[in-house]
């Protein structure tokens, strides 16, 4: 008799125990599905706004006092004095010598002192600074391969390329398995909460169309070498599993930013495009531009659609790190605020740092070496343009020099 309690208790204990795996497994799931369905609903909601008349709306609809971007910060200040003070602190540290890896970058501090970070790749998410510090990419999802350069159908990608990888609904984190240079036929379309990581091979993205980010968020480019874009379009491109469409022509950018939030563009080497190496404009915000390579280009940086295009008033742009090298013209924020900060600036061949349309330019710890040239010796431009009748300086607060 107490044997058959004993087992009728341990039969108890043990369905109950069953029903409660049995319940929180199902909870998580749920928790996990309506997490992949609000991803789906932003990813669907950005995307409904590829059509051409959203974009005609947004031309039509330009008026900031009844339009808030919700990813732009209240007082970007804020940002620019948490950078600062990460800097700061990061810089103590590389004072430490032996005990500490540091370089004083705390971008690359956050991952490259950990050994063995290509078993921890996602941790990369967690390193951003500024503005487009929330940018999460791939972080919640599975890793894609990219095995096969090739781009043969921009309409009906093959498995195991670049294009099949990026324009998937869910997150993915996509590496590559070797070196490879890839050749696109038409622009690469973006899909939401996607990470490109290259790091440890050598990725070209060249003589072809480049990379468009548009109408999407979390984003995160890493470790590419783009350069050589031409421009393509008049044809048909896939941007989800469940959509392609018309695309007219594309300008040729390296990266083109298009009315998105939380993007990241981190350790690229960008040179020598058809028209800029980053556009961002039409309302994109929550943006961070470090640690890469420019290079021989005329127009190297647009940060905003145009004068009068006010909207880019909520633009907010970190640009950090970065290094401006040989053959480099001119570069240009017109609206919104960006903090340029411990950039190096060489050999320029028209000016430096410009703005129209009056931006505000946070400028801390640049380096400037200006050429040999005497008429380029400019290092702020202020810009006159055929929309603003007199000229407009940009502000530049706390411009430093090292």
């Amino acid at each position: 008799m107490a044997i058959s309690l004993r087992c009728f208790s341990l039969c108890s204990f043990t369905i109950f125990l069953l029903i409660l795996i049995v319940s929180v497994k199902a909870s998580t799931t749920q928790k996990n599905d309506e997490v992949v369905q609000s991803r789906k609903l932003v990813t669907q909601e950005l995307q409904s706004l590829k059509n051409s008349s959203m974009v005609e709306s947004l031309d039509d609809n330009n008026d900031e006092d009844t339009w808030n971007n919700e990813h732009a910060v209240e007082n970007p200040e804020e940002i620019a004095s948490m950078v600062d003070m990460n800097i700061r602190n990061h810089t103590e540290r590389r004072k430490l010598g032996y005990f500490s890896c540091g370089t004083g970058n705390p971008i690359d501090d956050c991952w490259r002192c950990d050994r063995r970070w290509h078993l921890r790749r996602k941790h990369l998410a967690n390193c951003a600074i500024g503005f487009g510090r929330n940018a999460v990419g791939g972080r919640d999802g599975k890793y894609y391969v990219v095995n096969n350069p090739r781009d043969d159908d921009p309409v009906n990608p093959r498995p195991g390329t670049l294009r099949h990888a990026v324009i998937q609904d869910r997150p993915l984190w996509i590496v590559f398995k070797r070196d490879m240079v890839i050749t696109l036929k038409q622009e690469l379309l973006m899909n939401s909460f996607k990470t490109i990581d290259a790091r440890g091979v050598n990725v070209h993205i060249a003589y072809g169309a480049c990379i468009t980010i548009q109408f999407v968020t979390n984003v995160i480019i890493h470790g590419l070498h783009i350069h050589d874009c031409k421009p393509t379009g008049n044809a048909m491109v896939r941007s989800s599993p469940s959509h392609y469409g018309w695309r007219t022509m594309a300008d040729g950018d390296a990266i083109s930013i298009f009315g998105s939030s939380h993007i990241w563009i981190d350790h690229n080497s960008l040179s020598n495009c058809a028209d800029g190496l980053v556009d961002a404009i039409m309302g994109s915000t929550a943006l961070t531009i470090s640690n890469n390579y420019f290079t021989h280009h005329n127009e190297v940086i647009l940060l905003g659609h145009s004068d009068s295009y006010t909207r880019d008033k909520q633009m907010q742009v970190t640009i950090a790190y970065n290094h401006f090298g040989e053959g480099l013209i001119q570069r240009m924020p017109r609206h919104g605020y960006f903090h340029v900060v411990n950039n190096d600036y060489t050999h320029w061949e028209m000016y430096a740092i410009g703005g129209s349309a009056n931006p505000t330019i946070n400028s801390q710890g640049n380096r400037y070496l200006a050429p040999v040239n005497p008429f380029a010796k400019e290092v702020t431009k202020r810009v006159d343009t055929d929309t603003v009748q007199e000229l407009q300086v940009p502000h530049v607060a706390a411009l430093e020099f090292l």
